[in-house]
C-alpha cells in the first residue's frame, strides 16, 4: 500500500513539474534562441557569433570539400543586420554535389535556416540549384537573384520533425537513422552554395525575421491587373484577363498596309493626261 502511496506521489510532482515548466515556457522563462539551436556553421568562414546568441563555428569543410569564397565582402548586405553581413559575405560552393551532416539524438520539431546572397551575378538564370534533406527535395530550383536581388540577404526556412525514427518533411516520410543530410544539388547553372546554416528545435514562429525588402513588399502588395467586364457584358465592354496572365503588348504602331490605299489617288492623274490630250487632239485636227 505504502508503494503504491509512493508512486502516485511521485507521478503527481512529476505532472506538477511539467505543468510548471510549460507555463515558464508560455511566460518566456523557456530557452532562449541560441539555447535551441544544436547546430551551426559559418560555409567559407570563420567562427561568429550573432545577434541572437547563436554561435556559427568555423566551416568543417574548409580543405575538405568545394571551395570557400569571401568575394562578398566588399559589398555591404541588404536585409542583414550590419554586425552579422559576414554571415552572407562568406560562402561555399562546390562544382558538384555537396552538403553537410548534422546529428541530432532527440525527437522534437525542428528548422532548418540556410543563409544567401548573390554577391557575384546581376541577373537571374546564372545559378540555380536544389536542396536535399535526407533525400527529400526541399527546395527547388533556387535562384539567388530571381528572389530577391543582388547583395541581399535572403533565408531559406524548412521545417522538419523527427519521430520513433522517421523524420517527415513537407509531407514526405523516411527512416532517420540520427544524421540529417544538407546537400546542396548541382544544377544547369553554374554551382550550388550556402552562405552559412543552422539547425534548432521549435517552429516557423520561432525564426527571427530578416529586415524588410521594400521592392519586394511593393510587388507582393500589388494587386493582379485585370481588365473588368463593362455593364453589355463581353460584347459591350472589355475581356477579363486569366489572373496571372498579362495581355500582350504592341511593340508599336501598325504598318500600314500598301494595298488598302484608297485608289481614288491613283485617277488624278488620268484625268489630268486626258484634260490635256483631248484639246490638243483638237488643235491638230483642224491644221
Amino acid at each position: 500500500m505504502q508503494r503504491v502511496t509512493a508512486r502516485l506521489v511521485v507521478g503527481l510532482v512529476a505532472a506538477v513539474l511539467s505543468l510548471l515548466a510549460e507555463q515558464c515556457w508560455s511566460d518566456g522563462g523557456g530557452p532562449s534562441l541560441a539555447e535551441r539551436v544544436i547546430w551551426a556553421v559559418n560555409a567559407g568562414g570563420e567562427s561568429h557569433v550573432d545577434v541572437h546568441g547563436i554561435h556559427f563555428k568555423k566551416d568543417p569543410l574548409e580543405g575538405k570539400l568545394g571551395k570557400a569564397s569571401d568575394y562578398g565582402l566588399r559589398l555591404p548586405i541588404l536585409r542583414s543586420n550590419p554586425d552579422d553581413q559576414v554571415l552572407y559575405q562568406t560562402e561555399r560552393y562546390n562544382e558538384d554535389t555537396f552538403g553537410y551532416e548534422v546529428p541530432i539524438r532527440e525527437e522534437g520539431d525542428y528548422i532548418l535556416v540556410m543563409k544567401y546572397a548573390e554577391v557575384y551575378f546581376a541577373q537571374s538564370q546564372q545559378k540555380v540549384f536544389d536542396v536535399r534533406l535526407n533525400g527529400h527535395v526541399v527546395v527547388k530550383d533556387l535562384d539567388i537573384f530571381d528572389r530577391v536581388g543582388h547583395s541581399t540577404a535572403h533565408d531559406e526556412i524548412v521545417a522538419f520533425s523527427i519521430r520513433r525514427g522517421k523524420l517527415s518533411v513537407q509531407t514526405e516520410v523516411s527512416t532517420f537513422n540520427g544524421k540529417l543530410t544538407v546537400e546542396f544539388v548541382k544544377g544547369y547553372y553554374d554551382n550550388p552554395k550556402v552562405c552559412a546554416l543552422y539547425v534548432m528545435k521549435g517552429t516557423l514562429e520561432d525564426v527571427p525575421k530578416l529586415q524588410p525588402h521594400p521592392g519586394l513588399e511593393k510587388l507582393e502588395e500589388e494587386p493582379e491587373e485585370e481588365e473588368e467586364d463593362s455593364e453589355g457584358g463581353e460584347e459591350g465592354g472589355k475581356k477579363k484577363l486569366p489572373v496571372g496572365v498579362k495581355s500582350r503588348v504592341q511593340s508599336g504602331p501598325r504598318t500600314p498596309n500598301p494595298y488598302a490605299a484608297d485608289n481614288s489617288s491613283l485617277m488624278f492623274p488620268i484625268l489630268v493626261a486626258f484634260g490635256v490630250f483631248i484639246p490638243t487632239l483638237f488643235c491638230l485636227c483642224r491644221l
